[in-house]
């Protein structure tokens, strides 16, 4: 097989290996936290038995020699937490059907007279006027409902 040369060579503090050691030893952190310790771990140039290469540390963790060299790239390029923890999301997977301006139509809406021929508005009454006055393509009771706790 052969090897490429790895260009992110991992060196640890003191320091740092023992806060790696503290965060694998624990089991208070996520799983895939205590793996990216394990790879930097198994990744560092002064290890006492000597550091391993991406394949063997890819075999021995069970995980793809790519994911093994983001991790160091990661460590050697932006530091010891950004190699540890997920990088968050810039934007919700799902963006939010209903914002303020939608949210104001809703409450004037909820104060002012119910349909005629009901007493009160329901969840599923409400969100049928937002698609009728084409506030929104289409809203459930439910989403309706979280709104309107969310603003009382």
């Amino acid at each position: 097989m052969i090897c490429t040369p790895n260009l992110y060579p991992v060196h640890l503090t003191p320091e740092q290996r023992q806060s790696l050691l503290d965060i694998t030893r624990n089991g208070h952190a996520s799983a895939k936290k205590i793996q990216h310790a394990h790879v930097l771990l198994m990744s560092d140039r002064d290890r006492p038995d000597g550091k391993m290469t991406g394949p063997e540390i890819a075999a021995t963790l069970g995980m793809h020699i790519n994911t093994v060299g983001r991790i160091r790239k990661r460590f050697v390029l932006q530091g010891e937490q950004p190699a540890l923890e997920r990088k968050p999301r810039e934007t919700p997977p799902v963006p939010p059907k209903i914002d303020g301006q939608v949210e104001a139509h809703l409450i004037a809406i909820c104060t002012g007279p119910p349909p005629e021929g009901r007493a009160c508005w329901t969840m599923e009454l409400l969100a049928g006027e937002l698609v009728r006055r084409e506030l929104v393509p289409s809203i459930s009771g439910e989403t309706v409902r979280r709104v309107l706790k969310k603003t009382r």
